[in-house]
Order: structure tokens, then C-alpha cells, then sequence
């Protein structure tokens, strides 16, 4: 800072301006929700684990995405200043183009044969979409998920039971 900004005292020792006590006696004033991508993070979590949860990013993902960014993964996100949210909004938006294609979660769509990384409510409405599909097309997997059965042949005379109890009845008399 300039000199004329900061006054000396009698004492010889120098009184700092209003500003520079502001910044170093009291810490910015954390946001307990920050919202990224239509979705409200806890303000009081590491940008790495912060972004988790948001649907379709997880914890490799998300330190690509704060590092692309350029903010620190280990950083509290509720300090971040503005700018660095929207670095962070916009390095999710790109992420599918600067990201390997063995790292999307949507390779080789059904329907247009791209690689895609899908981001929140899209992917349960692409989940939701396949099922139908395959039920609409009657394959074995969508019958199974009509009937309410396991899927991915597994046994079921034991385990995913439910409704009324199965098993030997006690003897009336």
C-alpha cells in the first residue's frame, strides 16, 4: 500500500486503513448453500467433495473439473469468490469435451452413437428411457424390471423377497 493511506502514530507504530483491518482480522463470511449447475452444494465442504453432489459427478471427476477451472480441490467452496463458481460452472459444462471418452458415463448412445458425459436430472431421465425402451421392446431385462424381479441374474429363491412371509405355517389345533 501507498504511504499516505497508513497514518503513524506518537508511538511510532502505524494505524492501518479500514480496509486492510477487514482483511486481516475477520474472514470472509462463508455461503452455506453455493449453487453450481441447478444444484445447491453444502458451502462447508472441499470443492472435491462438494461437487459430488451434483448427479453424474463423482470424486475423480469433480478434482479434473476444479483443477480445469483453476481452484484449488482442497479449497472450502462456500469462500469461493463468485468468479470462481462461475470458472467452475463453465469447466462442468466443458468437461465432456476435455475429458478421455473412457472417463464419460454415456458412451456409444442408443440413439446417436455419441460419447456423452450426462449432468443432473438428465441422467434420470435417460435412465428412466432406457427401461422403457427395453420394456417396450420386450427384451428379457425389461420384462424382469416390469415384474419387479432381479435383473443382472441373480438368484432369487432366497433373497429379494417381498410381500407376504414365505416359509412353513405353524400347525392350528
Amino acid at each position: 500500500m501507498a504511504k499516505k493511506d497508513k497514518k503513524e502514530l506518537k508511538d511510532g507504530s502505524v494505524k492501518m486503513t479500514e480496509a486492510e483491518v477487514k482483511t486481516s482480522e475477520e474472514p470472509e463470511e462463508i455461503r452455506h448453500l453455493v449453487r453450481v449447475m441447478n444444484t445447491d452444494l453444502q458451502g462447508s465442504k472441499q470443492v472435491q467433495y462438494a461437487l459430488t453432489g451434483i448427479p453424474g459427478i463423482g470424486i475423480r471427476v469433480s478434482k479434473i473439473i476444479a483443477k480445469n477451472a483453476g481452484v484449488d480441490p482442497t479449497e472450502t467452496i462456500g469462500y469461493l469468490p463468485d468468479e470462481d463458481i462461475e470458472k467452475l460452472d463453465k469447466a462442468i459444462l466443458e468437461y465432456e469435451n476435455t475429458a478421455p471418452e473412457w472417463m464419460l458415463n454415456r458412451r456409444k448412445d442408443i440413439m446417436t452413437g455419441d460419447n456423452k458425459h450426462l449432468l443432473g436430472t438428465d441422467i434420470l431421465m435417460t435412465f428412466k428411457e432406457d427401461i422403457n425402451n427395453l420394456k417396450k421392446i420386450r427384451a428379457y431385462r425389461g420384462l424382469r424390471h416390469e415384474r419387479g424381479l432381479k435383473v443382472r441374474g441373480q438368484r432369487t429363491k432366497g433373497t429379494g423377497r417381498h410381500g407376504t412371509i414365505v416359509g412353513v405355517s405353524k400347525r392350528r389345533g
